[in-house]
């Protein structure tokens, strides 16, 4: 079963940086697409970037777009999301989930996070706080 396991998150003034990485293991294959979330309180989770398993493919929300970089290191089974231009309104919990779906090897999405039956994405990690304050 996959696991998934987030850091780099904390506490970063307006204007700062931080790298989260996601760490994937149980995996044989890297045959997997890896999103990332985030959700503030008392709002609902949203998609923020995700990489195909091939690397080929990425997407980014339209409010991170040219701040955020999502990367993927399969050698070493790790997916980074490097935040710059960090703002208050980035303050959540981020996750990283793994799509293990078909289209995967050069295709992602964050459009959808819930369906009727649950989750979009399959495996997801326990989350890393980001806090963007002065």
């Amino acid at each position: 079963q996959l696991r998934l396991v987030e850091s780099g998150g904390g506490l970063v003034q307006p204007g700062g940086s931080l790298r989260l990485s996601c760490t994937i293991s149980g995996f044989t294959s890297d045959s997997y697409a890896i999103g990332w979330f985030r959700q503030a309180p008392g709002k609902e989770r949203e998609g923020v970037s995700c990489i195909s398993a091939s690397g080929s493919s990425t997407k980014y929300r339209d409010s991170v777009k040219g701040r955020f970089t999502v990367s993927r290191d399969n050698a070493n089974s790790t997916v980074h999301l490097q935040m710059n231009s960090l703002q208050p309104e980035d303050t959540a919990v981020y996750y990283c989930a793994a799509d293990l779906g078909p289209g995967v090897a050069v295709g992602c999405d964050i459009r959808v996070v819930r369906t009727p039956t649950g989750y979009a994405y399959d495996y997801w990690g326990q989350g890393t706080q980001v806090t963007v304050s002065s």
